[in-house]
């Protein structure tokens, strides 16, 4: 069974790549189209939380329906970052591990732990 813990990003990239090509959109996945329509995927998402209290994880993870809308849109949001990163020849591993190392410095866990997370800022 394919999961998380046996699949490879590239294998994920290459799946879609087929069926891109299989289906011939290669000329409707320029990265802007790609852009707006993971956009409108993400908007998607939100629309399952939009007016909902907070659930505690537990509440969500038991209601199968709204589990199984999540997985679909955030499919799809991954898809389409997929898709990107095919169209513009990104290594993904390589610009995620960058990106943490940048956001360590920027966001060292001594000072976010001490000044907390979410703290405001003043302007």
């Amino acid at each position: 069974m394919i999961s998380d813990k046996n699949t490879c990003l590239h294998e994920l990239k290459d799946k879609i790549k087929e069926f891109v090509k299989e289906r011939e959109w290669e000329r409707y996945h320029h990265p802007k189209e790609l852009a707006i329509s993971m956009s409108i995927e993400i908007a998607e998402l939100l629309e399952i939380f939009q007016w909902e209290e907070k659930e505690c994880l537990g509440l969500l993870e038991n209601n199968q329906q709204k589990m199984e809308r999540i997985r679909e849109e955030l499919a799809d949001v991954i898809m389409y970052a997929l898709s990107i990163s095919n169209q513009l020849n990104i290594d993904l591993s390589q610009a995620i591990i960058k990106k943490l190392e940048a956001n360590k410095i920027k966001y060292p866990s001594e000072k976010v732990l001490k000044e907390g997370l979410y703290k405001k800022k003043t302007y």
